[in-house]
């Protein structure tokens, strides 16, 4: 099975927290991404917005479109108005080549907000679950007619966090809702990325390898601090330089088929961890973790 290796921009540049890397141009992002040896980048909030311009600065330095982020809002607006809402999205993705969308339920999230500990993460209520899950099948359904594949990702601080939030959804949901296996939030939220890539492999369109360190998880909890604080902290990392175990859940999906990108997605203060340093170490350590599960990877 062959996979590429991406990198988000978040490395450089914080979408959340724009005060991290505000000042680090998008040609920074993108050069030294090459040079550390990715071959595709997620969409950030600095990259253009047309397909024609983003394709334009992407094919500059002999780069892919990955993949990029939609903020969903099907707990307040109806599948039709979402349908409607990510058309732009939508277009922009299929037109640079992107297969699958990073698809989240933000209603009611917390992970943007520096004053609100992640302990204060929405939960659903039966009702709300059964809304979530309809509107997704109907949103999953569009996205998979129009050839891009719905990957949703479980996010701490959102209302799918949990692994009992995973399983819930994806067991309440067509296969067009497909799943972003995200490493760091799964076991973040005290879940097991082999157990889910088991039991869901058909359905894992998109991969984020996200590193976590454990004490300053265990900080993170005990001391009850937001999610933004917590990356100020350093509690995520680039695969390899923390405490998750990346290789069962890789080689179960190598065994399994899966095929796209695996993308390194790790939050930190630019001032502290020097990005075009992780983004090497990130890139070789996830390509040694790929190839030991069996991946060849591409270039």
């Amino acid at each position: 099975m062959s996979v590429r290796l991406g990198i988000n921009p978040l490395t450089w540049t914080n979408d959340d927290l724009p005060s991290l890397g505000g000042e680090t141009p998008l040609e920074v992002c993108l050069s030294e991404g090459r040079e550390a040896g990715f071959s595709g980048f997620e969409l950030g909030h600095k990259f253009p917005r047309t397909p024609e311009a983003l394709s334009e600065v992407l094919d500059k330095h002999d780069l892919s479109l990955v993949s990029g982020w939609y903020s969903s809002n099907l707990l307040e607006r109806s599948p039709e108005e979402e349908i409607e809402a990510v058309k732009d999205h939508l277009n922009l993705l299929k037109q640079c080549g992107a297969k699958a969308m990073v698809f989240c339920e933000v209603t009611h999230c917390v992970h943007g907000d520096q004053s609100h500990p992640l302990s204060q993460r929405p939960h659903l209520n039966d009702a709300e679950w059964q809304r979530l899950t309809e509107g997704l099948n109907i949103v999953g359904d569009y996205l998979k007619e129009q050839g891009v594949h719905m990957a949703y990702h479980h996010h701490l601080g959102t209302v799918v966090e949990s692994q009992a939030d995973v399983e819930r959804l994806m067991d309440n949901t067509r296969d067009s809702v497909g799943l972003l296996l995200d490493f760091g939030h799964l076991v973040g939220a005290g879940g097991d990325p082999l157990a889910i890539a088991k039991r869901y492999s058909s359905r894992i369109k998109h991969v984020h390898c996200k590193d976590i360190r454990f004490p300053v998880l265990d900080e993170l909890r005990n001391r009850d601090k937001s999610f933004l604080n917590g990356v100020l902290d350093g509690v995520f990392t680039v695969p390899g330089d923390g405490n998750i175990d990346f290789l069962p859940g890789l080689k179960h999906l190598c065994e399994q088929g899966y095929q796209g990108w695996l993308v390194v997605e790790a939050e930190q203060d630019p001032k502290v961890a020097h990005p075009l340093t992780y983004a090497r170490v990130g890139y070789r350590n996830l390509k040694s973790l790929a190839e030991q599960a069996g991946f060849s990877v591409d270039a």
